[in-house]
């Protein structure tokens, strides 16, 4: 991933075709390095295209991934209880009070 940010960082800043040395300095600026093999791969899958329109090609692909929280089934219902059974008793539930968080010796605004 930090290959193909640093691809896209160098393509944003104006670099129609960024090279191997291009990214290569914007990932030693930051102190990470650039795997030569990784950067040789994205460079020869990149090669030839303009970036934007790669970009747009995988927009139109992610668009048909679904990506809604369906919610999931409901819970199915309780069996028939047989007839001379007693109901059973509701358990009641305790009211958990949060302490207030106090001073705890340190600040994080500090």
């Amino acid at each position: 991933m930090k290959v193909v940010a640093a691809y896209l960082l160098a393509a944003l800043g104006g670099n129609a075709a960024p090279g191997e040395a291009d990214i290569k300095k914007i990932l030693s600026s930051v102190g990470a390095e650039a795997d030569s093999e990784r950067v040789q791969k994205l460079l020869s899958e990149l090669e030839g295209k303009d970036i934007n329109e790669v970009i747009a090609a995988g927009t139109a692909k992610l668009a048909n991934v679904p990506s809604g929280g369906g919610g999931g089934g409901g819970g199915g219902g309780a069996a028939a209880s047989g007839g001379g059974a007693a109901p059973a008793e509701e358990k009641k539930e305790e009211v958990v009070e949060e302490e207030e968080d106090e001073d705890m010796g340190f600040s994080l605004f500090d």
